[in-house]
C-alpha cells in the first residue's frame, strides 16, 4: 500500500476538549465538528468529543449522520437551513438552526412543524459575513417569540479579530451588549481564540473549533504553547533517493537549482493528498526525525526533500509532514496559509489510522 498515512490521536481530542472546559468552566461547550471534523473524520471526532455538551456542524446531512450514530446532544446548524423544505427534518431531529437572514426568520415564524425548534439568532456585530444588523434584532426577536413552533432562542455573534491582540473583541462585544442588553436569553460568542484570551466573552455556550484539533488560534504560537496536543500526524516514506550535481534543477519549472552536490529524497505525498502546492522551497519537513526542507515545487503525488541533514536516509525512511514532532502551524506559515487549511484539505485517498 502507498505509505502515506494520517494518524489520528483521539486521546488528544479528549485532552483538548478538557483544555477548553478548563478555560471556560462556567460555560457549556459546543464542539465545532464541521468540515468532516476539520478533516479528522466526523464520526471519529464526535466519539472522542462525546463529553462535549453539544456539537456544531455546517449542514443538515452532517447532523443526520450524528443522529444516525446515536448522539442525542444538542446539534447546531451553523448556517441554518438552506431551503424551507429542510425545516420538518430539522424539527424531527431536534436540531438547532442558526437564523442569520430575515427570510429565515419569516419562514420559521410561518412554519407548522411536528415539533418545536430551538433556534439561534445571529447578530452581525462587525464581522459583516452572516447575521442581522443590530437595528433589526428587536423586530426579529418579537417575531420569533410570537412564533408557535419556536421553543427557545439563543443569541449569537462571531468575532472577526479575536486572534489579534491589538484589535481584539472589545468593539464587537460592546455592540453585542448594547444590542441585547442584559436580558434572560442565553448567548454564545466565543470561538477558540476568545475562549483562551477573553473570559468576558464566554457566556452560556462557547464554541471551540481549531483548538480541539491541537492547533493554536493565535499567529506565532503553536498548540503546545497553549497546552494543546496535536491530533493529526501526517506521515509518509521516501520512495526514491537521487544524487544531483551543482547546477542541476529539481521538479517542475526548475524552481530549485542546486548550489552544491546533494542527495534528494522523493516523498510519497503531493497536492492531490492535501499537501499545499504553494509550499515553496525550504518548507520544514522531518526525515527519520531530523528537520530538513522541501526542494522545488510540490507535485500531484510527490515532493522532494533535502537529505543533507540525513545522509543515511534511504528508500523507506519515514517522513513526517506535520504532527506530533512538527507543528502544522509551522508548515502552514511557510506555505503562506493556515493550519486550518492543511487539516481540512486532507484528501479522501489518504489512509487514516486511529491511534
Amino acid at each position: 500500500m502507498r505509505p502515506l498515512i494520517a494518524h489520528i490521536d483521539t486521546a488528544a481530542l479528549a485532552h483538548n476538549l478538557g483544555v477548553a472546559k478548563a478555560a471556560a468552566p462556567s460555560s457549556r461547550v459546543l464542539a465545532v465538528v464541521k468540515a468532516n471534523g476539520y478533516g479528522h473524520g466526523l464520526g471519529r471526532v464526535a466519539r472522542a468529543l462525546r463529553a462535549a455538551d453539544g456539537y456544531a456542524v455546517l449542514a443538515l446531512e452532517e447532523a443526520v449522520q450524528l443522529r444516525g450514530e446515536g448522539y442525542s446532544h444538542p446539534i447546531v446548524l451553523l448556517e441554518g437551513f438552506f431551503h424551507p423544505d429542510e425545516l420538518p427534518e430539522i424539527a424531527r431531529l431536534h436540531l438547532r438552526p442558526v437564523l442569520h437572514r430575515q427570510d429565515q426568520i419569516e419562514t420559521v415564524a410561518r412554519a407548522r412543524l411536528e415539533h418545536r425548534v430551538d433556534v439561534l439568532l445571529k447578530i452581525d456585530t462587525g464581522m459583516h459575513r452572516l447575521g442581522l444588523r443590530p437595528a433589526r434584532v428587536a423586530e426579529a426577536l418579537a417575531a420569533l417569540r410570537a412564533a408557535p413552533h419556536v421553543a427557545s432562542i439563543t443569541l449569537m455573534s462571531h468575532f472577526a479579530c479575536a486572534d489579534d491582540p491589538v484589535v481584539g473583541v472589545a468593539e464587537q462585544l460592546a455592540l453585542f451588549r448594547k444590542t441585547t442588553g442584559d436580558g434572560p436569553l442565553p448567548i454564545t460568542l466565543a470561538n477558540s481564540a476568545a475562549i483562551l484570551r477573553y473570559p468576558d466573552t464566554h457566556g452560556d455556550w462557547v464554541r471551540p473549533g481549531i483548538m480541539l484539533y491541537g492547533i493554536s488560534p493565535f499567529p506565532g504560537q503553536v498548540g503546545a504553547d497553549l497546552g494543546l496536543l496535536p491530533v493529526m500526524t501526517l506521515e509518509s516514506r521516501l520512495i526514491a533517493v537521487q544524487r544531483i550535481c551543482r547546477g542541476e534543477a529539481v521538479g517542475y519549472g526548475a524552481c530549485f537549482v542546486a548550489e552544491r552536490d546533494l542527495s534528494v529524497g522523493v516523498v510519497a505525498v503531493g497536492y492531490a493528498d492535501g499537501y499545499p502546492r504553494h509550499a515553496g522551497n525550504g518548507t520544514p519537513i522531518l526525515v527519520e526525525g531530523h528537520l530538513t526542507r522541501t526542494l522545488g515545487r510540490v507535485s500531484m503525488d510527490m515532493l522532494s526533500v533535502d537529505l543533507t541533514p540525513v545522509p543515511h536516509a534511504h528508500v523507506g525512511s519515514p517522513v513526517t509532514l506535520w504532527g506530533a514532532d512538527l507543528p502544522a502551524e509551522r508548515v502552514a506559515a511557510h506555505a503562506g496559509t493556515l493550519a486550518y487549511e492543511l487539516l481540512t484539505a486532507l484528501a479522501p485517498r489518504v489512509r487514516v489510522v486511529e491511534i
